[in-house]
């Protein structure tokens, strides 16, 4: 154990040693239970120039049917071959363009990569070009995706046939990872980048997206059109894009002469501005702050139906999830600015620099969510950009254990899908936060800049960030990028505090994992005496360490890491004193929810008060969860906090606050709130009229059926889950038909979340066989089409075991008129969980 004694000028050195020189670069350890394959860079043979496209669409088949010519030469090696991707296709013509006549080439193909014998050997002084048709069928293949893309068969129809109700027939592409590969024969490589043309043969009523300018269109007798869309800038194969179908486009004010549209479904065309308006804004923002002016000829974003991960950055052209797509009224509860926000600083970090490889997918992905991180804060202050840095640590901590997590320079991995995790999302985001910290918002940005101008239209890693911010900050900062970049994990610190004789002690003990490295952690601490702050700073580099400093009296409390810059985890021994204290005191965002966190399951008078200060803190989630935990059995604490809960339902902005001081008020069994839940059900806010209904049921059940009868559908279909909860209380049969219907509509897993537990609860509520027999079915189909077992392997299999097991002890004890349904229930019940082992 080491004891430092820390003068100001040793406190200054500590803060400025973190910068000092480790030049060998560390090598990633591999993780327990990862592939030792070295994930290298694809080696370039041959260079993508030019891909030019012309296709047009089968909707009955599914099928592409496409013409390329697609442009190369040699990296560096001459080479008379040439491989491309190209999955599942029927390849008809493979041939060397020679002016305007074309040269058969021999071939081989494998139904995955496309091995062509060139005429003779090239070199790189030389071009060629390779004509190629064929014919893609992307619902043919068997691909895999991941947690954040779900899908990988590059090309999707969506209710192609016009079958299904309510649904918009689109067709539209997802290629990151390596999947527009299924549609065009490419090399599927982050790290090739090429200029573009498709022109896409549509039906005429169609609009059509792409990426770069249109700078056709033409009519064609058969009812059809043609739409050209030309990319002169080089970027990516993954981040090709097309889009069809039925859009009605919003242009905004362009920014500097570059159009900026959206494009939406002509139901939700009238809210384009509210959905998708700060757009410019963050245009300005982001290119004023990277200087780097946004570098496309536009910025088109589309929403589509079915979409199979959140939102893709495709080059001037984003694809957003049907999610983002709101009404008026349901953006009153919330919007996917984030999302808007982090797919825009793609734009520069992802498309105009690319990661060389998945392996650095950092370098797309940290970027972008720091991007998300930094809006927050120019449009909403600080605190809402401290509230999106917390929510980003909190999202990786929740997937650690004892500090163990992968690298961010990922160079060891089973798939390449693993890599977008919140390690290289949430974690990364942080870490480049603590970065520009650590150098200064000026020195930061400058770097930046110059990563961006250096690798512009090319491609970069962690190294070559790393190099640019040390080109201006004049700092070495190996260290930091081997710390951070190349070794993988987080610190645990252990704080204990002490004060002794005029002396003030800081014990820190880091107790990650032993496997995981020991961290270098630059630290500032305030110490808080009576009305004066002082504050110290520390550099935490061994397992165990004492940190001492002379203060003039006992300090009231210490604020460790005062910027809230550790990316890792802090235990300290802090009682509800200490985080009153902190509350009032020392209100970052953080800290305040640390607090809040600390205090919200704690039913002590101390905690409670608390809590009931917090009902007027400025974040509306800190007041909804502050209301949430108030321990109303307590009589002296509920006369104190109703008025200030009551006047929360009745006036706050934020809806969020609204719906839980609502649903707080309904658990109080007053009968006098019921004006005010009746006054909710017609609020606009889908929020607060859920939380109305759910009270109103709760307090008087006839007048909350009676609501239920007066909703329209719309209304109904956003409050999915105190309408269901409501149903599985009364399970009447006649109910049945609401689950079913909703659960058969849901298109995604989160769709269907809370349609399956109210649902299991109105089946084992309701007595009527064949209401259990249909309803079981019901939710093995949804299971099946949305791909979700293993929720029904992990939860609904021992519910269903348990229910079958209570219907038989209901039996014995029946009547007998009643006993016979109990059984065949519980027959039921055993035979659904059997089902799903299997």
């Amino acid at each position: 154990m080491n004891k430092y004694l820390l003068t100001p000028l040793v406190a200054v050195f500590a803060a400025t040693a973190y910068l000092q020189p480790l030049k060998a670069q560390v090598i990633e350890t591999i993780p327990k239970g990862v592939d030792s394959t070295y994930r290298a860079t694809t080696t370039k043979v041959n260079d993508l120039v030019h891909t030019k496209l012309d296709v047009r669409f089968d909707y009955a088949k599914r099928y592409l049917y496409g013409k390329e010519w697609i442009t190369l030469k040699p990296q560096f090696y001459p080479t008379d071959s040439l491989t491309l991707d190209a999955k599942g296709m029927d390849i008809k013509t493979v041939a060397l363009v020679n002016g305007k006549s074309n040269t058969p080439l021999k071939y081989i193909y494998d139904n995955e990569l496309l091995h062509i014998k060139l005429n003779r050997q090239y070199s790189n002084a030389e071009k060629y070009t390779i004509y190629i048709e064929y014919t893609a069928k992307p619902d043919a293949l068997k691909v895999k995706g991941s947690a954040a893309i779900t899908d990988a068969k590059g090309l999707y129809f969506i209710n192609p046939d016009g079958t299904e109700k309510d649904k918009p027939t689109q067709i539209w592409t997802q290629g990151e990872t390596e999947s527009n590969s299924v549609w065009f024969p490419t090399i599927d490589k982050p790290n090739q980048k090429t200029t573009e043309e498709i022109s896409m043969t549509v039906p005429a009523k169609y609009t059509t997206l792409s990426n770069g300018k249109l700078t056709a269109q033409k009519k064609n007798a058969d009812g059809t059109r043609t739409d050209t869309w030309k990319m002169e800038q080089p970027h990516s194969p993954y981040l090709f894009m097309m889009a069809v179908g039925d859009f009605k486009i919003y242009k905004d004010t362009p920014w500097r002469g570059k159009e900026i549209s959206y494009y939406l479904e002509p139901k939700y065309a009238p809210y384009a501005k509210q959905i998708f308006g700060k757009t410019p804004d963050m245009i300005s923002f982001y290119s004023k702050t990277l200087g780097v002016d946004f570098p496309w000829v536009k910025y088109g974003q589309i929403v589509v139906r079915d979409y199979v991960s959140g939102a893709m950055e495709n080059t001037t052209a984003t694809l957003h999830g049907e999610q983002v797509q709101k009404t008026g009224r349901e953006l009153l509860d919330g919007n996917q600015e984030g999302t808007i926000a982090h797919e825009l600083f793609h734009q520069w970090f992802g498309d105009y620099v690319t990661a060389e490889s998945w392996s650095n997918l950092t370098m797309n992905e940290s970027f972008a969510t720091f991007g998300e991180v930094i809006w927050r804060g120019h449009d909403k202050g600080k605190e809402a950009e401290d509230r999106s840095r917390y929510e980003k640590l909190t999202s990786y901590l929740r997937g650690t254990k004892n500090g163990i997590s992968p690298a961010l320079a990922r160079y060891y991995y089973n798939d390449k899908e693993e890599v977008f995790d919140a390690v290289t999302y949430s974690k990364g985001s942080i870490i480049l936060y603590a970065l520009k910290n650590l150098l200064g918002d000026a020195a930061f940005y400058k770097g930046l800049q110059k990563y961006l101008q250096d690798n512009a239209y090319k491609n970069g890693e962690p190294q070559q960030l790393r190099l640019a911010l040390e080109a201006v900050s004049g700092r070495d900062l190996s260290q930091y990028f081997n710390q951070w970049w190349y070794y993988g994990g987080h610190p645990i610190l252990d704080v204990k505090y002490d004060y002794s004789n005029g002396k003030a002690t800081v014990h820190v003990k880091q107790i990650q994992d032993p496997s995981v490295q020991t961290f270098l952690l630059p630290v500032k601490l305030d110490y808080y005496i009576g009305k004066n702050k002082i504050t110290k700073s520390i550099l935490i580099n061994k397992r165990e360490q004492d940190f001492s400093f002379d203060l003039t009296g006992k300090p009231d409390f210490v604020d460790f890491d005062v910027d809230k810059i550790i990316v890792g985890e802090i235990k300290e021994d802090k009682t509800v004193d200490d985080y009153a204290f902190q509350y009032k005191n020392a209100p970052s965002f953080a800290n305040r929810i640390n607090a809040l966190n600390f205090v919200r399951k704690d039913k002590s008078p101390k905690a409670q008060q608390l809590l009931a200060a917090m009902l007027k803190d400025p974040d509306a989630e800190i007041r909804a969860i502050s209301i949430e935990s108030i321990d109303l059995t307590n009589a002296e604490i509920k006369n104190a906090v109703l008025p200030a809960i009551l006047t929360i339902a009745k006036t706050d902005k934020e809806t969020t606050a609204r719906a839980a001081a609502i649903t707080k008020l309904a658990l109080t069994g007053n009968a006098a709130y019921i004006p005010l839940m009746e006054a909710g059900i017609h609020d606009q806010s889908y929020n607060v009229i859920g939380a109305s209904l759910a009270g109103l049921t709760k307090l008087a059940p006839e007048k909350g059926a009676a609501a239920i009868k007066q909703m329209d559908a719309d209304t109904k279909a956003h409050i999915q889950r105190p309408l269901f909860e409501f149903y599985s209380t009364d399970a009447k049969d006649e109910y049945q038909s609401h689950f079913s219907e909703a659960l058969a509509a849901a298109t995604r897993p989160n769709k269907a979340y809370p349609i399956i537990g109210p649902y299991v609860g109105y089946l084992f509520k309701n007595p009527n066989p064949a209401i259990t027999e249909k309803g079981l079915a019901d939710l093995a189909a949804a299971a099946k089409r949305l791909k979700i077992e293993n929720l029904f392997t992990a939860q609904l299999i021992p519910a269903y075991e348990n229910m079958s097991a209570a219907k038989t002890q209901a039996a014995a004890k029946a009547s007998s008129t009643a006993k016979d349904a109990l059984l065949k229930q519980a027959e039921l019940f055993k035979k659904a969980a059997e089902a799903f082992k299997k």
